[in-house]
């Protein structure tokens, strides 16, 4: 009897345990409606989209990009707006025991009603949020968020005080700052369900969040912990099962929970561990671990995880004169190359994955090893992150405050405060965050900008307290509570332009140059320990421009796109810049080129001034990587994606191998940079020719670079030499790399007009219609990677300066705006998805002299 009782038991909970099914997720995207509270006009919605996307898709608004349409949008941000969707519930869901609705972005203040109950209210874009509706859940159901205009609550927080804070009504709003109007970007307040929506079905345990801290790192041994977080409806027994997919190694700990959230830590290893490096000084390898939650063997729970395992520290330490600023990768210092990244979009929500992987393909591209996230647009969604972890790029990630002074009342700072837990804790686990900064110039701007005019001293003593309760308690808590292996930084810059100490400790921002109007050899005589920011405009191609005014040509100072400079000053500025080193032309598509060589010649001026002073500088970020619509503006890739000088003369400039030189008294220093970690013995080779090809002087030697480092390898006496410096370029190699000095300013050089002989070569018929000179050839070269490879050779008997290729067809050069030395062939190649050999048009300085 007691025999077959038991095996009736064993029957029976077998029965019950298989009848554990996984966790549920019902993702909330489709079918949704929208339309303005005051004029119920219901519509088809884009979710995850914004109000503005969905009106321009139905035809309701122009295009804000386009011609001078920004202002004729502005009345959407000012009204309020509803979105509805009905959705069903299996009875199977149904029938789970807890539910959750997820919202994981609502733009911004919003109020969510479930079958006509209001279930949540939000007022931070930055955050989601989760509710538990498993007692309003129902077969069919009826979704509404209804959204307010963010103008008049800025308005109603405003009014609470007594003093204006700097700058403007934004700061009341937890939502991208950019969207207010920037000197790069239109003002574009979106609202609307930005990103994803899901319900979330669960009976025993769900994983709140994992993350794998590295404890340890040796050459045979990484420790590595897992973190969890895990929320149970009652107390029961869960298992945690890790897999290192790339070793097969399994672990499992059981462990006792107790009703709500428990937190639980498991302890791995991983032998002879291969270690996360950014692209240019290793592998970007990451390990693929896979977590699952289990009870009575049943899987409720699977995610992957990607794991680089690696150490990242900022150095900041008082030395002789003043305080170092350098990040520590793996215990090695590495010089930082690479520039800010703003926002890719505005108006759409939806993450164009093609998009970001061409962006950061080109940041590689380009030599790149880090990208600032500037703290005025959004933490980015996490498949950016995985690209960055992936192709080896570091990250400084600003949080969310730029150039201003915010709130310090309870309810901001709590708000605020959850907004950095939940982004810290989400990005945390990426190989490729190496910094949390507080804001962007915020500091600065309270000390040098005159934003403490007018105000009382109790006045000036509350923001500035404040400031100190969010960027040196509140934010460096949450970081050293969650992510302690990663920095905090308090602002950047550390000290202002105007505070001298700027040279000497810590981060700095340099717009002496532009804003100021500084000239670019200002760059080379105020060397900070490290650049995070400096820039100087230019144009975007004609291409941008067409696309922009709706016009077939392009045209200067065309009103059409004068809206798309937003700095009050840009145009002159541009223009006075330009009279110093370049001729000034008035053909529009000249002018947008030479103003491309202008922007181009100063930003690399800097960079090569930085990477000389290594190891006192250490990192050199330029501003900025990208824009956000169609604009005159910082950027090295222009909005369409088409890479303006600067991109290229940066992917130069940001080799690991790079000669560069400073003339002092008439003797000409050549330094070799080296930012790999071994030394690096080759022949230095300087050939000074004039601009028909004919050798004036000669020398080669054999030198060595040590790793890691800046060092004068010849100092050339310039007053032995006997030569034209406005007809003569010296050329100076070691080993692959090269570098072309020139004497004079552009404006100056002594240019030919000569035609360039072009030889393309590719893997289509023969064609004769090329847009090409009568000398030019077709030959014939192979295909690669899905695309078409065309060689493009080019040789003229006189130097060329900055040789601008542009196609027909949509494609990328991997090289353009070079110098071609006389008689020296310069083979370039074209990649395209077109199987047709491109139509070409060439535009050099020398066309521009007359």
């Amino acid at each position: 009897m007691g025999k077959h009782y038991y095996t009736f038991f064993i029957i029976i909970f077998t029965f019950l345990s298989c009848e554990e099914k996984p966790n549920k997720i019902l993702l909330l995207h489709e079918d949704w409606q929208f339309s303005e509270v005051e004029k119920i006009k219901w519509q088809p919605a884009n979710v995850p989209g914004t109000v503005q996307a969905d009106l321009l898709r139905l035809g309701e608004i122009p295009d804000p990009f386009l011609k001078n349409n920004e202002d004729s949008i502005q009345w959407v941000s000012s009204k309020n707006w509803q979105y509805k969707k009905q959705f069903s519930v299996s009875e199977e869901i149904l029938k789970r025991t807890k539910h959750f609705l997820k919202f994981e972005g609502l733009d911004t203040y919003a109020e969510v009603f479930l079958n006509d109950s209001l279930i949540l209210s939000t007022n931070n874009a930055f955050r989601s949020w989760e509710v538990d509706v498993s007692d309003a859940l129902k077969a069919k159901n009826k979704l509404l968020v209804d959204f307010k205009s963010p103008d008049s609550i800025e308005k109603a927080e405003a009014k609470k005080l007594n003093y204006k804070l700097p700058e403007g009504n934004r700061v009341f709003t937890r939502k991208p700052q950019y969207q207010y109007g920037w000197d790069w970007a239109p003002t574009i307040k979106t609202m609307g369900i930005w990103r994803n929506v899901s319900l979330e079905s669960y009976d025993i345990a769900r994983l709140k969040d994992v993350f794998l801290q590295t404890k340890s790192i040796s050459d045979s041994l990484a420790e590595i912990v897992a973190k969890f977080e895990i929320e149970t409806l009652k107390a029961v027994e869960i298992t945690l099962r890790i897999t290192n997919k790339n070793t097969s190694e399994t672990i499992s700990s059981t462990f006792k929970t107790k009703a709500g959230e428990s937190e639980f830590q498991m302890p791995f290893s991983i032998k002879n561990p291969k270690l996360w490096w950014t692209h240019n000084l290793g592998d970007s390898f990451l390990y693929d671990i896979e977590i699952e939650l289990l009870h009575n063997k049943n899987v409720l729970e699977t995610y992957s995880k990607n794991l680089g395992i690696r150490t990242i520290e900022l150095v900041t330490e008082k030395d002789s004169i003043g305080e170092s600023f350098y990040f520590k990768l793996n215990g090695k210092p590495v010089y930082m190359k690479g520039a800010n990244y703003v926002p890719q979009q505005m108006l759409d929500a939806k993450i164009d994955r093609e998009k970001y992987t061409q962006l950061i393909g080109d940041a590689v591209s380009a030599n790149m090893n880090m990208l600032r996230i500037w703290g005025g647009g959004i933490y980015e969604d996490d498949y950016f992150y995985n690209l960055c972890d992936e192709k080896g790029i570091l990250i400084w990630q600003d949080f969310m405050f730029a150039c201003a002074m915010y709130p310090g009342d309870a309810e901001f700072l709590e708000n605020a405060k959850q907004e950095a837990i939940e982004n810290v804790k989400r990005l945390r686990n990426h190989p490729s965050i190496a910094l949390w900064c507080g804001n962007n110039e915020n500091n600065e701007g309270w000390h040098r900008w005159g934003w403490q005019e007018g105000k009382t001293e109790a006045q000036k003593q509350e923001i500035w307290d404040s400031y100190y309760a969010l960027f040196n308690h509140i934010l460096p808590r949450v970081v050293d509570s969650l992510s302690p292996k990663i920095s905090y930084w308090e602002s950047s810059p550390k000290f202002g332009r105007g505070d001298k100490r700027y040279q000497f400790q810590g981060d700095a921002h340099d717009w002496w140059v532009w804003h100021d109007g500084y000239p670019f050899e200002h760059f080379e005589k105020k060397v900070p320990r490290f650049m995070s920011e400096f820039g100087f405009q230019s144009f975007p191609s004609p291409e941008t421009v067409k696309y922009a005014t709706g016009r077939d040509s392009v045209f200067k100072n065309d009103p059409l796109f004068a809206n798309h400079q937003k700095h009050v000053r840009g145009f002159k500025i541009i223009e006075e810049y330009m009279a110093r080193d370049f001729p000034v032309p008035q053909n529009a598509e000249d002018y947008m080129y030479v103003s491309q060589l202008l922007q181009a010649r100063g930003i690399t001026m800097g960079i090569h001034a930085h990477r000389r002073a290594k190891p006192y500088n250490m990192g050199t970020l330029y501003w900025q990587l990208n824009d956000c619509w169609p604009a005159i503006s910082w950027s090295s890739i222009d909005y369409l994606g088409n890479w303006k000088a600067l991109h290229y003369k940066a992917k130069k400039a940001f080799e690991n191998v790079l000669i560069s030189t400073e003339e002092k008294k008439d003797t000409l220093n050549i330094f070799v940079v080296n930012d790999s970690f071994k030394t690096i013995k080759d022949s230095l080779v300087l050939k000074l020719l004039n601009f028909d090809g004919e050798v004036i002087h000669k020398k080669q030697l054999a030198i060595e670079s040590p790793e890691n480092s800046s060092k004068i390898v010849y100092s050339l006496p310039l007053e032995t030499l006997k030569f034209d410096r406005d007809f003569s370029v010296l050329k100076i190699n070691f080993g692959k790399s090269e570098y072309l000095n020139y004497f004079v300013k552009p404006k100056d050089l002594k240019l030919k007009k000569e035609e360039i002989e072009i030889e393309v070569c590719c893997s289509v018929e023969r064609s004769r219609d090329l847009s090409l000179p009568s000398n030019s050839k077709v030959l014939d070269c192979a295909r690669t990677d899905n695309n078409l490879c065309f060689s493009v050779t080019l040789v003229s008997k006189t130097l060329q300066k900055n040789v601008f290729l542009e196609a027909d067809e949509k494609g990328k050069f991997d090289d353009n705006f070079f110098d071609l030395l006389p008689n020296e062939p310069k083979t370039i190649l074209f990649s395209t998805e077109s199987k047709t050999p491109p139509k070409l048009k060439l535009k050099t300085l020398n066309q521009l002299f007359p």
